[in-house]
């Protein structure tokens, strides 16, 4: 899934990045608050990670102004600032939860998704559809009980597919969420991962919507 950081220090964005990846996540940056800002405006990313201490626009700024636009995608502060009055002004600015630094790959990922997941109404971690099964918390598949093997990017696919049961999912969208900005993007790869995750799971798993898209009903 396609999350927005906002963080100005190299060392730590490139931490988050690439502890992240192998979690299904597919990390876009902004190291200062005004071009972050933008970037969350345009509402393609199934969270935010945002740091306080920011150039250009302070990370609270950032949030209020995102809050007062009506931007619902959730928000995990991630900051060295840490005390109880300011994880209060962070809470009640909008943020959905907060993390303060150092910090650890893996709390990171289970916060983030679990913020997903009650965005769109999933309470367990353990997402069914029919047959299948997805672990997000172990990124386990199981078809009528048995395990299955997916790649990393056909299990981003699944784990996005398996959040929006019964709605059409635009090649483009499945782009959007499957690929960083700077990773190289094949004409017709969505149609590829398709067709595996179709092997792998069922012909029927996946349903082709001419001129629109994809649907998991």
């Amino acid at each position: 899934m396609r999350v927005l950081l906002l963080e100005d220090d190299n060392e730590i964005a490139e931490r988050l990045a690439s502890g992240l990846a192998p979690a299904g996540f597919t990390i876009e940056r902004a190291d200062n608050g005004a071009d972050g800002y933008a970037m969350g405006m345009d509402d393609i990313y199934a969270a935010a990670i945002l740091d306080l201490g920011l150039p250009e626009m302070q990370g609270l700024d950032v949030l209020k102004r995102w809050r007062a636009a009506d931007c619902k995608m959730p928000v995990l502060i991630l900051t060295a600032r840490g005390t109880w009055a300011e994880k209060v002004d962070g809470l009640n600015a909008g943020a959905d939860d907060y993390i303060t630094k150092p910090f650890h790959i893996p709390e990171v990922a289970a916060r983030l998704k679990a913020l997903i997941r009650r965005s769109l109404g999933i309470a367990s971690p353990v997402l069914t559809h029919g047959d299948i099964s997805l672990d997000t918390a172990s990124n386990r598949v199981l078809r009528d009980g048995e395990p299955v093997e997916l790649t990393a990017r056909e299990l981003k696919m699944l784990n996005y597919f398996m959040h929006r049961i019964g709605r059409v999912v635009s090649q483009a969208e499945l782009t959007e969420h499957l690929y960083a900005l700077d990773e190289t993007r094949e004409s017709n790869t969505i149609e590829v991962y398709v067709s595996r995750l179709r092997r792998k799971l069922g012909a029927a798993v996946i349903t082709t919507v001419r001129g629109l898209g994809y649907r998991m009903d």
